[in-house]
């Protein structure tokens, strides 16, 4: 058949695809080829709509670099990544619950001994952050290779600033013999998601805010158990109820407790109020 109109063109593009040798990628684009297809009926764009839509995309990919994932924001922004991230944690089993990435995890951070201050030119309320790591039945788990990174007390990832020294605000720790990790920082701070790119151009299109309220991320590994990906979050945050990426879970809402001056963790004796929080994280068995 050569020529295909309105109703016959979605059935002819799906039994291109049929002989793809992969059955997994020829159920990926067939069933792609239908629902893109059925969106373009229910809106029906005109032309120009359609060339804002592919030049959306192509800067949307000009936006992204080596410390930039601008399809990873456009991912979040939207929920995909983290109805992906739902669709692949259905049972949980008694392990911490995860959450999105995001888009400023850099590969390969320095690895640091527990208790190293993780800032070195930030300002801010001192953080200590502490805990455990246990298999989801509780035992724990040493030498679990621990990553942490955050934004500082302006909402500021190092990689937003040209002039800094990087890395700042992320190390990677190892835990000991029980399990535990702990590290001293700064206070995060509520932040907007990058707006200088064409994900922010369609949040302010839609009246939606950029903001993510303030927390840490862990990303945290040890053999023979997944990867457990997620964040602690600020009790009180503004944003808990409207984060801008739909990342927050009450499990991984913590109070950041001020403490007053005076002795504090790591030996150290403060003169100004410091904050803290303790969280302990079960890590799901690997499948196999």
């Amino acid at each position: 058949m050569r020529e295909f109109d309105e109703a016959s063109l979605t059935d002819a593009v799906v039994k291109r695809f049929g002989e793809t040798p992969d059955p997994r990628l020829r159920q990926v684009m067939q069933s792609l080829v239908r629902h893109l297809h059925a969106f373009i009926r229910d809106v029906e764009p005109s032309f120009e709509e359609w060339q804002a839509a592919i030049t959306f995309l192509t800067r949307t990919g000009h936006k992204c670099d080596d410390v930039r994932q601008e399809f990873i924001l456009l991912s979040d922004t939207l929920g995909v990544s983290m109805l992906v991230d739902a669709i692949n944690h259905r049972v949980a089993g008694g392990a911490t619950p995860t959450t999105v990435l995001g888009p400023f995890y850099v590969d390969n951070p320095p690895e640091l001994p527990l208790g190293t201050e993780l800032a070195t030119t930030a300002s801010g309320d001192r953080l200590h952050v502490s805990g455990r790591v246990t298999s989801a039945n509780g035992a724990p788990l040493a030498n679990a290779v621990v990553d942490v990174w955050q934004s500082d007390a302006e909402g500021f990832y190092d990689v937003q600033r040209p002039t800094g020294e990087a890395p700042e605000l992320r190390a990677r720790f190892r835990t000991d013999a029980e399990g535990r990790y702990h590290f001293w920082t700064v206070t995060p701070a509520a932040y907007p998601v990058p707006t200088d790119g064409p994900v922010g151009e369609m949040l302010k299109a839609t009246g939606r805010h950029p903001m993510r309220p303030a927390h840490v991320h862990f990303m945290i590994a040890a053999p023979g158990y997944e990867t457990l990906v997620t964040h602690v979050f600020a009790d009180g945050d503004p944003y808990l109820d409207s984060d801008a990426v739909f990342g927050v879970k009450e499990a991984l809402v913590r109070p950041f407790v001020l403490r007053p001056p005076g002795p504090a963790p790591e030996g150290r004796t403060m003169a100004e109020p410091w904050r803290q929080f303790t969280y302990d994280f079960a890590l799901a068995r690997a499948a196999g």
